[in-house]
């Protein structure tokens, strides 16, 4: 049973979130999580490195002088490679390094990543984060009273808040997320997650992964 206390915006403890990690996942596959992660820096490399080939150059393809009797070396066009100016042997063209692997693989890493969040305590549960609207000194006022200021954040959220996220760009060690939105790149890739108790009981039902149930509150 995995026990976390509650706190609210003002960093309180106002009261303790059980559940059952098995809830998450039965466990942490390492490799599946390194080859998610990998799948993720793919998708996000810009493949648009181009250079020219001897096709691209501009210029005659005409020989640069005969083939016999100039006593130098024979020569091609004003292109070829070996020339100032002449194009790429091996012009570098553009690639698309994107892939996808199965969709029940990539659920399950982001709730396996989920549960090492929870294992390793780098998780802090919020009773709630209401912002009526957008001002970044509620946000960054919370992350102070938590003690989360020197830390890569990940806040999670129930449901897409332009006034949380509007409230949250400008604070540059914060990103935010809907629960539909998680991923295992982006909950790997933050130090702490902070979630809030509507959404770690739509974590656990239905959201993200396979369903659970609601959580309980002491």
């Amino acid at each position: 049973m995995i026990s976390v206390p509650i706190h609210d915006t003002a960093g309180a403890e106002v009261g303790t979130y059980k559940f059952d990690p098995s809830e998450l996942a039965s466990g942490i596959n390492k490799q599946l999580l390194h080859d998610v992660v990998v799948m993720y820096e793919s998708n996000r490399r810009v493949g648009t490195v181009k250079t020219k080939s001897r096709g691209d150059v501009q210029g005659s393809t005409k020989k640069l002088y005969r083939q016999k009797g100039t006593g130098r070396a024979r020569a091609g066009s004003s292109r070829t490679p070996v020339r100032r100016g002449g194009g790429h042997a091996f012009a570098k063209v553009p690639i698309d390094w994107s892939y996808r692997l199965p969709k029940k693989a990539v659920k399950l890493a982001t709730r396996m990543a989920l549960l090492s969040k929870f294992l390793d305590n780098e998780v802090t549960v919020i009773d709630d984060l209401a912002v009526a609207a957008p001002k970044t000194k509620i946000v960054a006022s919370a992350l102070k009273a938590l003690g989360l200021t020197t830390k890569t954040c990940l806040l999670a959220i129930s449901e897409d808040d332009q006034n949380i996220w509007k409230s949250s760009r400008n604070i540059t060690n914060l990103q935010v997320s809907p629960v539909a939105g998680l991923n295992a790149y982006d909950l790997l890739h933050q130090r702490q997650l902070i979630v809030t108790k509507a959404a770690l009981d739509r974590i656990r039902s239905r959201e993200v992964g396979n369903g659970g149930t609601a959580g309980t509150e002491d």
